[in-house]
């Protein structure tokens, strides 16, 4: 990175941490390609968050830690190229064996033009369902470590998993929080938290902006989430769902009963071609 980049970076983060305000929160409708993350900026997003699953899907492989750090970094720096506000990249459990290699990928996800990060505390290869606490605090402080290092100050999301991967509870998900903000994590991110006794549990009791993963199974809406001081709402995969949903309702019905009801309330081409062309 010239020096020239690393101060826009760093205006660019700077920017991005002061839109996690508890009571008003950061809306991110979770972005997977260009032409997504156009639309969502579009929109009126303040800033932008991809989702792995949803770059997974676009390159042809499965979520769960199964992209290699090149292939997703590409993907979310073709997206930071395009989008005029702040960018937050999902980067999984971090795409590396251990603490040193999170540097590494801290690095490329700086290169790549981001200024927030996910980091989740999930394990995919039958071990245990949550990597232990310590040692995932460990990469949390390399996460941090590299970012200071670069000299920006990179918005470090720690997610647990402790509700997605069944059996968690309020006090496990509390303590492991406060290992992880302890090391450095900037937020905390809890998906699956939807009871809004919990939700408010979880903002009294984590020392840091919290952040919620919502969709349509989500009892509580945006304002009932701000009213529990929620800093922080994101969609994860679920545009990516309903997006895809949709091909498949239109391929379902095209091949079916041959008719076009489904691509009725399709975007404009001449709007779209000038939103993806930058009014080229």
């Amino acid at each position: 990175m010239t020096h020239h980049d690393t101060s826009a970076l760093h205006a660019s983060a700077v920017a991005f941490r002061a839109l996690h305000v508890p009571g008003r929160p950061l809306v991110l409708p979770n972005a997977w390609d260009t032409v997504s993350a156009l639309l969502v900026e579009d929109a009126g997003a303040a800033a932008l968050a991809t989702t792995s699953a949803g770059i997974a899907w676009e390159l042809g492989a499965a979520d769960g830690n199964r992209l290699d750090r090149g292939q997703a970094l590409a993907a979310v720096e073709r997206i930071a190229a395009r989008v005029r506000i702040p960018v937050t990249a999902d980067i999984e459990s971090g795409y590396a064996d251990d603490a040193e290699g999170v540097k590494d990928t801290v690095r490329a996800v700086l290169a790549a033009g981001a200024v927030g990060m996910n980091i989740e505390d999930a394990l995919h290869d039958g071990e245990g369902r949550l990597r232990p606490v310590d040692e995932q605090a460990g990469r949390i402080a390399a996460a941090r470590a590299a970012a200071d290092e670069a000299g920006v100050p990179l918005f470090v999301n720690a997610r647990t998993d402790t509700f997605l991967s069944g059996g968690g509870s309020v006090e496990e998900t509390l303590e492991r929080a406060a290992v992880f903000v302890a090391a450095g994590a900037d937020g905390v991110f809890v998906p699956g938290a939807a009871d809004p006794a919990v939700v408010k549990a979880l903002v009294e009791g984590i020392d840091a902006p919290l952040n919620v993963m919502v969709g349509p199974w989500m009892p509580a809406g945006v304002p009932e989430l701000a009213a529990l001081g929620v800093a922080r709402v994101s969609a994860g995969a679920a545009v990516a769902q309903a997006a895809h949903a949709l091909v498949r309702r239109a391929a379902r019905e095209l091949l079916g009963t041959g008719t076009y009801e489904t691509l009725a309330d399709g975007l404009d081409y001449g709007e779209l071609n000038s939103l993806i062309g930058g009014g080229r």
